[in-house]
Formats: structure tokens, C-alpha cells, sequence
């Protein structure tokens, strides 16, 4: 994440921690790995990054919702496990149709299972603060991830997410290493203290740089498209990474889960992920 990502301390000994505050012998080897699989299932069998997209999802979903419950935000979970896998699946034999019909679907029914869950005879409480959380996790998470599955679904739609995929990852890592580097002015200091400007144009240059490379020899396009795309989603991953940021700092937690040695849980690798995977259909969609 550009610059590093920054939340209140929550004691876990997960090794000796970088500037950024990972363990980052740890990071890298989960990150390979985890790159080095999604590459060659999407050059090799495309359709299976749906499956375990949906299962990232799930994961993530849950991993959120475990934590507001712990915060004593009361999110129907049911619901919004069942119905996110709704909307993510939708898109595959819908399209975009799908994937909107499902998600009001799902806010209908999330609603309503929330006004209902002590029973007929209690009214709940909170429920308008605990149904609008639902809503916007529903939407945060299985709602823009649907987005990598109408992209995967575009003509040579797996080199389409291949591509955004190795933008957002060259923005984190233009992003930590001029971060470490010569991170010395804090962008929004009350919500990432170790997220810096030197970080954000660390990624603005390897996420361009990455764009005009991707989209110009992997997509065969302008490269001016390469150059939107790029400047598009390090906006929107930084504000990925700064709105999870922000909901960990409020729950008062530094990570969403431990699934993954360095990250944290899958949440904790999703949040810029979401915000591109929408942007990078729009724009794909828009220019090619």
C-alpha cells in the first residue's frame, strides 16, 4: 500500500518488522506466492480466479463482519455472506444486470433479517447504525469485487485483470519503497500517520510506468490508455488503503485478520484491490 499502511498497535510477534511495520521477509514470500499462482491461473484457466475471488470475498466478508461484531456492530451475517456471494456471481451469466439486481436483492433482505432478528415481540437497537454498516460492507466488498468478474468476462478479459492487478501491485511497491525511503511528509497524518507524499508519488511513477508497459504489450493498446489507467488506480487504491485505514482505526484493531503472514487477513489485501477492480472496468471498458 502506497506508503505504508498505518493503525493503532495491536500486539501480534509475527518477526522483525520493516519501517512500514510488516514483517517483511514474511510479506514478500506470502506476496510472491500469492502473485506467482494468480498469474498462471489467469494465463492458464481464467475461469478459476472467479472461484477463488468468491472465496476471497467470503473470507474477507467474514473477516469484517467478525470484527464489527466484536466492536457490538450486530450485522446480519447470514445474509450478507449468502447474498454477497449473490452479487459476486451474478455478473458471470448476467452481467452488470446480475450483479445490480442481486446486490438490491440482498440489501432488501439484509434489512429486513436485521429488523427481525430478537423476534417479533423485540425491537431492535441500532438498527438504522447497524443496517447502514451492512450496506456499505455489502458494497465495500462484493459489490466492487463483482467488477473483477465482468472484467475477467471483457474479450481478453484475463489479461484485462492481469493488468490491473500489476498496477495496483506496482503502486504498493513504488509506494513502500519511496515510503522507506524518503517518506518525510505524512499525507493524512489523523488516518495513516506513516502514509507520506514521497510514498503516494512513489506509486504515481511505478503505477505509470507499469500502465504504459501492461497496457501497451499485455492488452496490445495506446499507451495513453496505460497512462489513465495508471494515475486512476493509484488514486483509488490510497483511498482503498486510507478507508480501511480508518474503519480499523475507529474498531481500534491494526488488522482484519492473521489468515496471511506480513498482511494480516484477506481484508487486509483486498482493500486496494476493490476500489481498482471498479475502476479498471470503467476505464477498460470506456477506452478499448
Amino acid at each position: 500500500m502506497p506508503g505504508g499502511a498505518a493503525t493503532p498497535p495491536e500486539t501480534q510477534p509475527q518477526g522483525p518488522p520493516s519501517r512500514a511495520g510488516r514483517n517483511l521477509p514474511a510479506a514478500l514470500a506470502v506476496g510472491l506466492g500469492l502473485g506467482l499462482s494468480l498469474i498462471a491461473i489467469l494465463l492458464f484457466v481464467p475461469k478459476v480466479f472467479i472461484a477463488i475471488a468468491g472465496v476471497a470475498v467470503a473470507v474477507a466478508t467474514w473477516e469484517v463482519t467478525k470484527r464489527l461484531r466484536e466492536a457490538d456492530v450486530l450485522v446480519p451475517r447470514i445474509p450478507l455472506l449468502v447474498g454477497g456471494q449473490a452479487v459476486f456471481w451474478a455478473g458471470w451469466p448476467w452481467g452488470a444486470g446480475g450483479v445490480l439486481g442481486a446486490f438490491a436483492a440482498t440489501a432488501l433482505a439484509c434489512m429486513v433479517w436485521r429488523l427481525f432478528d430478537h423476534g417479533l415481540n423485540t425491537a431492535p437497537r441500532n438498527f438504522l447504525r447497524d443496517t447502514s454498516i451492512t450496506l456499505f460492507t455489502l458494497s465495500w466488498i462484493p459489490l466492487l469485487a463483482a467488477f473483477s468478474t465482468l472484467l475477467l468476462l471483457e474479450p481478453d478479459g484475463n489479461l484485462r485483470v492481469l493488468t490491473f492487478m500489476i498496477l495496483v501491485v506496482c503502486s504498493d511497491v513504488g509506494g513502500y519503497v519511496a515510503g522507506v525511503l524518503f517518506g518525510r511528509h505524512p499525507m493524512v497524518p489523523a488516518i495513516s500517520p506513516k502514509k507520506s507524499w514521497e510514498g503516494f508519488c512513489g506509486s504515481l511513477v511505478f503505477s505509470v510506468i507499469g500502465g504504459l508497459l501492461t497496457v501497451t504489450l499485455l492488452l496490445e493498446a495506446n499507451s495513453m490508455i496505460g497512462v489513465v489507467l495508471g494515475v486512476g488506480l493509484v488514486v483509488v487504491a490510497t483511498v482503498g488503503d486510507l478507508i480501511e485505514s480508518q474503519i480499523k482505526r475507529e474498531l481500534g484493531i491494526k488488522d482484519m485478520g492473521t489468515l496471511l503472514p506480513g498482511h494480516g487477513g484477506i481484508m487486509d489485501r483486498l482493500d486496494s484491490m476493490l476500489p481498482s477492480a471498479f475502476v479498471s472496468w470503467l476505464v477498460l471498458s470506456a477506452l478499448l
